[in-house]
């Protein structure tokens, strides 16, 4: 069924993950789902986190702490 793979992958060991990407520079809101209940439901390539956040602050995000999470960012998103 097409629609059921526009919203999930199946992965090498016949699993069905979705097809979403979650970004955080803060690594503590991401390591919830990493931790939590549905764990499993995610594949771990898939949550990308930083080492410190970017302060509320969108041109400390984009231009120096998170620029180089955005190319990882694109890469999973290809």
């Amino acid at each position: 069924d097409d629609s059921f793979a526009t919203f999930f992958r199946e992965t090498s060991s016949r699993k069905y993950v979705p097809r979403a990407i979650m970004v955080d520079l803060e690594q503590t809101v991401i390591d919830e789902v990493r931790t939590g209940t549905y764990r499993q439901l995610f594949h771990p390539e898939q949550l990308i986190t930083g080492k410190e956040d970017a302060a509320n602050n969108y041109a400390r995000g984009h231009y120096s702490v998170g620029k180089d999470k955005i190319d990882m960012a694109l890469d999973r998103i290809r």
